[in-house]
């Protein structure tokens, strides 16, 4: 074999060898809670669009994914649906603080069957949530980890409505597992996210939780540790006014002043 030959084979090896990882090198995976599923798929395709740059998204409980990280599931950005969990894997230093941005705020709201006969509940102190919901059940997520989970029970405690209403309770494994037992007239009532009643018609808002029942609803994102080096351009993509006009659609409130 000549030495160009030689050359030449090595460089073909070469090649084989670099294009996998340059081709996943091009893919940003996203752990990001439930609530953000239609609203960060239509920002993950404008992101594509522009830049080539693809997306592996896991959508799932911000204490679900918070501990997947942990345990060292492969991901370059963090969304969570509370402070909390985020506060949680920086403790672990799985995530990049200095990349933190509080982006969003949200609220939680009462939700029942489309079709059902319960309308305009007004959300205050005393309000009985037990008593509506008669012999069915209470949908939301799971109130000792799920965000929307904490954020009921701390409005129902505050409301005064909490130890009626708990056993009642049907928790579910995230925002958009509840969601979908209320569409399904499975759970005659269900606490969500306002966010989540735009994406599905089979609910409607019967009641909305007022601000001060619970705390401060607020969506951080951050990129991990491990990110590649693409994460930094989409963090700032995830600031611009493009993506506050697609989260805004959806409902989510933009907490930050966007970037251009």
């Amino acid at each position: 074999m000549s030495r160009l030959s030689i050359v030449f084979s090595a460089l073909v090896v070469l090649l084989v060898a670099v294009s996998p990882a340059a081709a996943e090198d091009k893919t940003i995976t996203v752990f990001a809670a439930a609530s953000m599923k239609n609203a960060l798929d239509e920002i993950d395709a404008a992101y594509t669009a522009r830049t080539g740059v693809k997306f592996s998204v896991s959508y799932a409980a911000s204490s679900v994914l918070a501990k997947q990280i942990e345990q060292g599931a492969p991901a370059d950005v963090f969304v969570s649906a509370d402070t909390d969990w985020m506060d949680y894997a920086i403790s672990k230093k799985t995530i990049n603080e200095p990349s933190r941005v509080n982006l969003l705020g949200n609220s939680i709201v009462l939700i029942a069957p489309k079709d059902s006969a319960i309308d305009n509940v007004t959300i205050a102190q005393g309000f009985d949530l037990a008593k509506l919901a008669g012999d069915g059940r209470i949908a939301t997520g799971d109130v000792k980890s799920v965000p929307v989970g904490k954020y009921a029970k701390a409005a129902l405690e505050k409301l005064g409505a909490w130890q009626a209403a708990e056993p009642k309770f049907a928790m579910a494994e995230s925002v958009r597992a509840a969601l979908t037992l209320v569409a399904r007239g499975e759970a005659p009532l269900g606490i969500v996210y306002s966010t989540d009643v735009k994406v599905e018609p089979g609910v409607k808002i019967i009641g909305t939780f007022p601000a001060e029942s619970h705390p401060a609803i607020i969506y951080p994102v951050a990129a991990t540790v491990t990110a590649k080096g693409e994460t930094g351009d989409y963090l700032a993509f995830l600031r611009s006014s493009a993506a506050k006009t697609i989260l805004e659609k959806y409902g989510f409130k933009f907490l930050i002043s966007p970037t251009t």
